[in-house]
């Protein structure tokens, strides 16, 4: 059995950054998974979730949950990423200064993603978007 649903996320609207992960999380409970591997899921959805609010105009995520792994795809409309290298770097952030007075930007977002993924791959165009897929075995 798959199970597969859609989130629609609005850039800047970081009152509702993080409502995705959250039933996401719910729905990994309610299926039994690992409380270890929920949470290395929530944390790099969570990062990935707010990188679109904070950064583009808006985005969408799909998840697709199998007996073994939960795959995730994040596609944003928005300013992309011109150095994907230089992004991962622990500290470097291209936020607005608005983004970091709310306590967002800090530059850890992608480097987290990584450090708790089993498979991450990344793509950028820059003045179009991004794509971060990323998977998390059971």
């Amino acid at each position: 059995m798959v199970i597969e649903q859609t989130y629609f996320i609005r850039g800047g609207d970081f009152s509702h950054a993080g409502d995705a992960s959250s039933k996401v999380k719910k729905l990994l409970k309610q299926l039994g998974v690992d409380a270890r591997k929920i949470k290395n899921i929530v944390i790099a959805l969570y990062e990935a979730e707010v990188n679109i609010v904070a950064h583009a105009w808006e985005g969408m995520i799909r998840i697709s949950i199998e007996a073994d792994r939960i795959s995730c795809t994040l596609e944003d409309k928005g300013p992309g990423i011109e150095d994907i290298g230089q992004a991962m770097v622990e500290g470097y952030s291209t936020a607005s200064k608005e983004v970091r007075e709310m306590g967002f930007g800090a530059g850890m977002g992608l480097s987290n993603i990584k450090r708790n993924t089993d498979v991450l791959e990344i793509t950028s165009e820059v003045g179009v978007g991004t794509k971060v897929y990323m998977v998390n075995y059971f």
